[in-house]
């Protein structure tokens, strides 16, 4: 018969034997707590770590794999590229030339004469100042404006040598002494005059040409001042459009 003092002697042994056979499992710890988790298919935690990594590290190499041969790639593309210096040029496409419209030139009468884009009339019959001015207008025209030595040495081969051979052309001062202005009412800068005009030398308020006999004698110096009231021939000009004509009785 055994004694209380005994069985709890034996109890004590036993639990000490459990507790030494469960602590030399692997995968039961103390006090009946397991080690390391195992999923339904037998595999351990670190080995689905050690499974993630390998295949990180894969990827990993892969992508570098992948830079190393899109580097070469574009080496290969550098070394081959045409240099902008030598490149063909790149032709942009050009249309013609757009032609202006060609204007006819002007047309004058058998009695008028062309200079550029205006035609003169050379008169064989004399009036005073004011009607020669009267006379030009009433065709279209006005008395000659003359603003260059070409158009000057123009009109003057025009007309005939004489004794004294005076033309009327569109200047005058008659409204402010020695301000002499065109007919358009424009102010004249320099002029044709011959030496020591104009002089006003009896209330001389209309401007002249003369050209003579003596050869010395030039274009532009042939210009002098008179009474305009005196009967002279006259030169009339008239600006031209494209294909235009005119016409004036002498």
């Amino acid at each position: 018969m055994s004694t209380p003092g005994g069985s709890l002697a034996c109890e004590g042994m036993y639990s000490k034997l459990i507790e030494d056979e469960v602590n030399s499992r692997p995968d039961v710890g103390l006090h009946g707590k397991k080690g390391p988790q195992r999923d339904a298919g037998g595999t351990s935690e670190m080995q689905m770590k050690d499974a993630n990594t390998s295949a990180l590290i894969a990827t990993i190499s892969k992508l570098q794999q992948e830079k190393e041969e899109l580097q070469a790639k574009l080496d290969l593309m550098a070394a081959t590229k045409v240099p902008e210096a030598i490149k063909p040029p790149t032709r942009t496409p050009t249309r013609a030339p757009t032609r202006a419209p060609t204007r006819a030139p002007p047309v004058c009468s058998p009695d008028w004469s062309l200079f550029n884009d205006s035609c003169y009339f050379i008169s064989r019959t004399s009036r005073d100042w004011p009607e020669s001015k009267s006379f030009c207008e009433s065709q279209g025209a006005h008395l000659a404006i003359i603003l260059t030595a070409e158009e000057q040495t123009f009109l003057w081969d025009l007309l005939p040598r004489g004794h004294w051979n005076s033309y009327w052309f569109g200047i005058t001062d008659e409204h402010t002494e020695d301000q002499w202005k065109w007919v358009d009412g424009t102010p004249l800068v320099g002029g044709f005059w011959e030496a020591g005009e104009p002089n006003n030398h009896i209330d001389e308020d209309c401007g002249y040409i003369v050209k003579t006999q003596v050869m010395e004698r030039v274009a532009i110096r042939s210009w002098y001042d008179a009474p305009c009231s005196m009967y002279l021939p006259f030169i009339c000009e008239k600006q031209m459009g494209g294909g235009a004509s005119t016409a004036v009785p002498h």
